[in-house]
């Protein structure tokens, strides 16, 4: 899954990115309330979850909430805050925030908020994922086939992950590196296929044989 962070202190916007990748998110990261917004506007469909400092240089958190809501953009928005009184949640709410964390905050919380978020039934996103033989927990980041345990990277378990979503469906390098890897990757490195590879030795290794599919020069599929 694919979260996008803007907050304008690099060092809270490092801390957070640090964090939510260590739970195998991919992280886009903007400092410009201005810039996100154009950015989000174009890009919206690759975000499953939008992390907003409300202090933002260009355009408030408050401010990019209520651009997207009018744009018909309804992705999970987590609203960050240094203001605690009342009102000033509310108006967040109400511009569209689905939830607020006031500064200072536990990183530990904001990931458990974050998984909350991602849990609602928006797209009827599952933590719990099975398909032939397969089992993976996206909150604990376990993959078993047939009761076998699968120690698979944080980016072989998103890819992983997202073919198993999308099961039936060709899925290209390019969506893979949309929802899987930071926008800043070359598209045109093999980042893709050596962790395809290693991802299918791995599903071999254990018994789980021609479950992982390349479609020549389109992309990878995992049928149901």
């Amino acid at each position: 899954m694919r979260i996008l962070i803007v907050e304008d202190n690099k060092i809270l916007n490092g801390s957070l990115t640090a964090a939510l990748e260590k739970e195998s998110y991919a992280i886009d990261s903007f400092y410009d309330g201005t810039k996100a917004l154009r950015h989000i506007l174009v890009n919206h469909s690759n975000y499953d979850l939008m992390i907003f400092d409300n202090m933002l240089p260009g355009t408030t958190g408050i401010e990019l909430c209520i651009a997207l809501r009018e744009k018909g953009i309804f992705t999970p928005i987590l609203m960050l805050t240094g203001i605690s009184d009342t009102p000033h949640k509310i108006r967040a709410l109400d511009a569209g925030a689905d939830d607020y964390m006031t500064k200072p905050f536990s990183i530990r919380e904001l990931a458990a908020r974050v998984r909350a978020l991602l849990r609602r039934p928006r797209e009827a996103i599952t933590t719990e994922l099975k398909l032939r033989g397969i089992a993976m927990s996206s909150s604990s980041k376990q993959v078993t086939y047939k009761n076998t345990e699968l120690k698979l990277t944080l980016k072989e378990f998103g890819i992983l992950e997202y073919l198993i979503r999308n099961c039936g469906q060709v899925i290209s390098r390019d969506q893979l590196l949309d929802h899987v890897w930071d926008f800043e990757v070359n598209a045109f490195s093999n980042i893709v296929d050596v962790h395809i590879t290693n991802l299918r030795k791995k599903l071999e290794r254990v018994g789980a044989k021609h479950i992982l599919e390349t479609v020549r020069g389109t992309g990878f599929i995992i049928k149901s």
